[in-house]
């Protein structure tokens, strides 16, 4: 499909996390803007994801189809989402027929990664590519393969789940040190010890990743020492995915990715550090340049192709 075939079809993208939801149009070669709303998780689930189609539709946009990016493994035969943490409500239901009555219009449901990996792809840090992985930290750690202009999905849909890959002989898996509740709670139990740092001023419950990130790039030890940390963890694993499929690039996503080389920098240095040579010379390592509406386009792209 070429850009211009692409870009013709009038679609919402929504992308779906336990604190919001976001959404955006994708018409005419205009990418609209994004919408955000605070997720209630008392709430409907359903008719709050009713509800941001309709904010976007006010705006004028005459959409043919949604797309819905969620955090979770969707089943690529079914469609239906097979495991979620964030929203269990919705497992072995058939989101996509339900959503589709409610609006009006087809739905498509896709892995949050895998949309935010294709956007990335497409219109972001992976547009020279051929063979890429994109890593999302985020509430959860997730990953996509785009191969070739696709998305490789493996057997069932599941393919790329990043943060369930082990990083110890103990099995710690990756998600448990570098999700964002991973790293606040591992920042939570040095910043009490060190009184010197900035982070210090936060109560128990108040620190968030984009308060450990404007530390660290003010200089704060403490906050440079845990992405350092991180960066180790991620890297460690990222290792395995260069030397198994010796990709060319890896794009990582996230609010935590606007700390810059002081998360980078550790990534590349331990994926070096355990890689194959060769292989870790043909990969760049960069920041993902679309932000927090990778996933609402990716939902938006991957729906207008259907």
């Amino acid at each position: 499909m070429t850009d211009s075939e692409l870009f013709s079809r009038p679609v919402i993208g929504v992308s779906l996390s336990s604190r919001e939801l976001t959404a955006l149009s994708l018409a005419r070669g205009q990418i609209g803007e994004l919408v955000r709303t605070d997720f209630d998780r008392e709430g409907d689930p359903l008719g709050q994801i009713v509800n941001i189609i309709n904010s976007v539709r006010e705006s004028g946009i005459d959409a043919e189809c949604v797309g819905i990016a969620v955090p979770g493994l969707v089943n690529r035969t079914t469609r239906e989402i097979a495991d979620s943490t964030d929203f269990p409500y919705f497992v072995d239901v058939d989101l996509k027929s339900e959503l589709a009555r409610a609006v009006g219009v087809s739905v498509a449901v896709e892995n949050d990664a895998n949309a935010a990996g294709f956007a990335e792809y497409r219109l972001g840090a992976g547009q020279t590519s051929k063979q890429m992985f994109y890593v999302y930290l985020g509430d959860g750690v997730g990953g996509s393969f785009i191969f070739d202009g696709q998305i490789w999905n493996g057997t069932s849909g599941f393919a790329g789940e990043f943060g369930s890959v082990a990083i110890d002989s103990e099995g710690t898996r990756l998600e448990s040190v570098a999700s964002s509740a991973g790293i606040i709670s591992r920042t939570v139990e040095r910043m009490f010890q060190d009184s010197t740092s900035d982070l210090s001023r936060y109560g128990e419950d108040d620190l968030t990743i984009k308060g450990l990130v404007e530390a660290a790039l003010n200089g704060d030890d403490l906050a440079v020492m845990m992405l350092e940390r991180t960066g180790v963890h991620i890297g460690t694993a990222l290792s395995s995915v260069i030397n198994l499929l010796n990709v060319d690039l890896v794009v990582v996503g996230g609010k935590i990715v606007e700390a810059g080389e002081a998360i980078l920098g550790p990534i590349r240095n331990r994926a070096e550090a355990l890689s194959f040579g060769p292989s870790f010379g043909d990969v760049t390592i960069v920041a993902g340049s679309l932000g927090e509406s990778a996933a609402a386009l990716g939902a938006a792209l991957l729906v207008s192709r259907k």
